[in-house]
């Protein structure tokens, strides 16, 4: 079963599938890469600590068709995937995540396509961020395209149990309610930390 629903994207699918996702990843890097540079200048701080960038891989990306029982064709992955180009923005603070978001929302050739605050509304086993994908126009000789990009904010926090979480639980099969309950309790503990920094350190 797994082969009939592969079978229809090739190698060279891939490549020329991921070329405006890549395009769009930049674009997006870029506008923040200026909005850094403008931050300093205007406010004397640093709004993000650091940016990173991922394409999914073609692996990736059949894998997550495959398990939504979905065919495995480029007009698919198009129609059902937002997130093959992803970009995660780890900023210092919250207030940072919200003014940076804002800043993108207002910019008018981005299309917001879908918002989920996981930090007002944490997940089950407490995970916290803030996920926005953007449409963002690729231009070509004949016009242009949008491809999505889902930019995922967090604080250093969030991006530390985050990072933790995903290689304990995850990555070494240690899901269950007692390890869940375990970190949902670390989660509120980093809350708690990061708001009495906040409040005494933020702008």
């Amino acid at each position: 079963m797994e082969k009939i629903f592969k079978n229809q994207f090739t190698g060279m699918d891939y490549i020329q599938l991921i070329q405006p996702y890549g395009e769009a990843n930049k674009n997006i890097s870029t506008r923040l890469d200026t909005l850094i540079l403008d931050y300093k200048l205007t406010y004397h701080s640093e709004p993000i600590h650091h940016i990173q960038s991922r394409i999914k891989t073609k692996e990736s990306i059949q894998d997550k068709l495959i398990r939504k029982k979905i065919q495995v064709t480029v007009d698919n992955i198009k129609n059902e995937l937002n997130d093959i180009a992803g970009i995660r923005v780890i900023c210092y603070f919250i207030q940072n995540i919200y003014a940076i978001v804002e800043i993108l929302k207002k910019q008018s050739d981005l299309i917001v396509i879908k918002e989920c605050n996981y930090i007002n509304e944490p997940k089950p086993n407490g995970y916290r961020s803030y996920h926005i994908v953007f449409g963002v126009p690729v231009y070509y000789v004949n016009g242009k395209e949008y491809f999505p990009v889902e930019v995922q904010f967090r604080t250093m926090a969030m991006d530390l149990w985050a990072s933790m979480e995903h290689q304990m639980c995850y990555k070494k099969n240690l899901l269950n309610s007692e390890r869940n309950n375990e970190f949902r309790q670390y989660a509120q503990q980093l809350k708690m930390l990061e708001e009495e920094i906040e409040d005494r350190y933020g702008e």
